[in-house]
């Protein structure tokens, strides 16, 4: 799995198979917690990232919603800025 980017010790990570299911969404990763989570919505849909690290990835992908979509619909890699 792809990395996209990283932040505050948070790693986003993104499947590139055309077997992966819907709705589009990408994986964080913080220690040995995981969240997956949907890019049109930005709700965690699976996992146990503790709140603050889901309030750290929204806000990180709100400024990136467009191209993750982008990369979810071309299977195009490219990494994205960390939240700053």
């Amino acid at each position: 799995m792809p990395v996209i980017s990283r932040f505050y010790g948070i790693i986003i990570k993104m499947y590139f198979q055309q077997s992966e299911h819907n709705p589009p969404h990408f994986h964080a990763v913080y220690g040995e917690y995981m969240g997956a989570f949907d890019i049109k919505t930005l709700e965690m849909i699976e996992g146990d990232l503790p709140a603050k690290g889901q309030a750290l990835v929204r806000e990180w992908a709100i400024h990136h919603k467009e191209d993750l979509l982008k990369i979810w619909d071309t299977q195009e890699f490219k990494k994205l800025p960390p939240l700053e």
